[in-house]
């Protein structure tokens, strides 16, 4: 990679290589663990990373693998994984908790890329991230490849207006991409993701523009991505009842916690986390919880 593309990649390398709390490294290398030799790198992302905060919170990590089918023990969890990717979990350690989700270093690179309609990796990896572990210096290489993609597939989805000044670009992107899955967040969060740091929206702005394809695959536009977005965001969740210890107290915690909302939940919710979800979904809806 060369020129603009070039500089976006350095940018990118050197963010991800920022220090974070020795405690978020320790989770990361004891997730990549969990996975043996089917581990290549473990991102940290998310609210924790804006706020630097992490007692009381869920920390956020993806882990990219070689393949499914090595990552796992039981078959049904690489084929779901394959059908519907991420694969979603939970993880404790030394008193914190977090969600972690699986991709393979395909997929990531795939989903971080313009070729896919489904905002839901490009989107996140256009913000901040840390490369928390890497297996190697390949894999390593690897993932700073791969979110080099996200940021312009961001900007490019969105278009540009012309004399939009950038840090709007920015916020009227993320905008979009809320509207295109279930999200558990207060109106104008996604402003809030440019302005915790407009400096690094300023600083990516320029080299992220260069780094748009000059042939942008044809795509079907944001009515289809919001079907297809909140499609797959019910399809995770039902996914996520089965992978996800804990899943109901999750969900009603990360709702009341964005949106405001005071969800107090049933035994009979606990137990059963996907039946939980079902029932809350059209008084979420209708609350605006979730949109």
């Amino acid at each position: 990679m060369t020129g603009k593309g070039s500089d976006l990649r350095d940018l990118v390398a050197e963010e991800l290589s920022l220090p974070v709390d020795a405690r978020v490294s320790a989770v990361a290398a004891a997730i990549a663990a969990k996975h043996g030799h089917a581990s290549r790198a473990v991102l940290f992302y998310g609210s924790c990373l804006r706020e630097k905060q992490l007692d009381g919170l869920m920390l956020d990590f993806y882990l990219i693998v070689s393949d499914y089918r090595a990552a796992y023990e039981k078959s049904w969890l690489a084929a779901a994984n394959r059908l519907i990717p991420p694969n979603v979990f939970y993880f404790e350690r030394n008193g914190l908790a977090a969600k972690y989700a699986v991709l393979s270093r395909a997929d990531f690179r795939r989903l971080t890329g313009p070729e896919t309609s489904s905002v839901s990796v490009w989107a996140r990896f256009a913000q901040p991230a840390r490369l928390v572990w890497a297996a190697d210096e390949a894999a390593r290489g690897q993932a700073i490849d791969a979110v080099a993609r996200a940021a312009p597939t961001l900007l490019a989805a969105a278009g540009h207006i012309e004399r939009e000044p950038a840090l709007d670009w920015w916020r009227r992107a993320f905008a979009l991409t809320y509207s295109a899955e279930l999200r558990a967040e207060r109106k104008g969060r996604a402003n809030s993701v440019v302005d915790v740091d407009p400096e690094r929206y300023e600083r990516f702005s320029a080299p992220a523009t260069a780094a748009i394809p000059a042939n942008l695959p044809q795509q079907l536009g944001w009515p289809w991505r919001r079907v297809e977005g909140k499609f797959l965001s019910i399809a995770r969740l039902v996914k996520a009842s089965f992978t996800f210890a804990g899943g109901a107290e999750y969900i009603a915690w990360k709702i009341n916690r964005h949106a405001g909302a005071n969800i107090e939940l049933k035994p009979w919710q606990r137990r059963h986390p996907l039946l939980a979800g079902i029932s809350l979904l059209p008084r979420l809806l209708r609350s605006g919880a979730v949109r």
